[in-house]
């Protein structure tokens, strides 16, 4: 009785504030469940299961990359392919996030430094920080202290955070961000306008780009409301000087009224899946010669 209690307080705290369950059997399956793929996502960081692929963000107009964003990808010997969608919960709940986040974050500042001694210094690198992060000691301090040992330059360097991470964070986040921006670290507020106080975060942080949620770019043709709120969004950070990336273009028409609209960054599969390391600077090799 006092394990099934357990599991339903846990599930009422996923809900938010105030609330309360009854436990389920489904609830049961569920949590064992977690605790599997929890028990493995430990195995995996020591087995070095985990690896690090990198979506290209070009530019609107001309098609040039411009950066990447950092995406975290899991093949489990039996399983296959687990979704982060998945496992990236599990390990805020289970502490695993700060661990997870700082060998991403060092592999992508890593990655970046050989690009732009490569290829371009001007790109960027696009990593996502958890909201959890923030309760868990000095997020600021990790960070420049990852970017100074690696070498990379600071301002070539975009945290995405999403708008729900921050609701329940807002002080301690307005405090380490501010730390981070005044170290020429850029921000970007990911899932733009999906959340509940979507213009409050621009007046709180220093922000220096907006992303545009997928499920608004898919539904662009979809209805009048969708494409009015893209134009909106793309409007209104054009008169605060703030740049706006789409997420999840795969069509040209997609391209086009973005295009239209002033957008000034693009990603999606109409350019580039995530990719390796490898393959990336396949991509990047002809701006070597001058032939992008």
């Amino acid at each position: 009785m006092l394990q099934h209690a357990d599991i339903a307080m846990y599930k009422a705290k996923e809900s938010g504030r105030n609330s309360f369950m009854f436990y389920t059997d489904q609830m049961g399956k569920v949590l064992q469940e977690h605790l599997l793929i929890e028990r493995d996502l430990r195995k995996a960081l020591d087995n070095q299961e985990l690896t690090v692929v990198y979506q290209p963000q070009v530019c609107a107009q001309d098609h040039r990359i411009t950066g990447f964003e950092v995406l975290l990808r899991w093949y489990h010997p039996l399983r296959g392919w687990i979704s982060p969608a998945v496992f990236i919960p599990i390990a805020e709940n289970a502490g695993l996030i700060s661990i997870l986040t700082r060998w991403v974050f060092t592999t992508a500042c890593l990655q970046l430094k050989d690009w732009h001694q490569r290829f371009d210094q001007s790109l960027k690198m696009a990593v996502n920080i958890s909201g959890k992060q923030f309760k868990l000691g000095r997020l600021d301090e990790e960070i420049l202290s990852i970017i100074s040992s690696t070498g990379v330059a600071a301002d070539r360097i975009e945290l995405e955070l999403t708008e729900t991470s921050l609701i329940d964070n807002v002080d301690k986040a307005t405090e380490i961000l501010n730390s981070i921006r005044e170290h020429g670290v850029c921000l970007a507020i990911d899932d733009f306008g999906t959340g509940y106080s979507s213009l409050n975060y621009l007046k709180l942080f220093d922000v220096d780009k907006l992303k545009i949620d997928r499920s608004f770019v898919q539904a662009l043709f979809n209805g009048k409301s969708d494409s009015e709120i893209v134009t909106a969004i793309i409007g209104m950070a054009n008169n605060l000087n703030i740049a706006v990336i789409a997420e999840g273009v795969e069509t040209k028409e997609q391209l086009l009224f973005l295009q239209e609209k002033g957008c000034d960054e693009i990603q999606g599969y109409y350019f580039s899946t995530p990719e390796s390391p490898a393959v990336i600077a396949q991509l990047l090799a002809p701006s070597e010669n001058g032939q992008n």
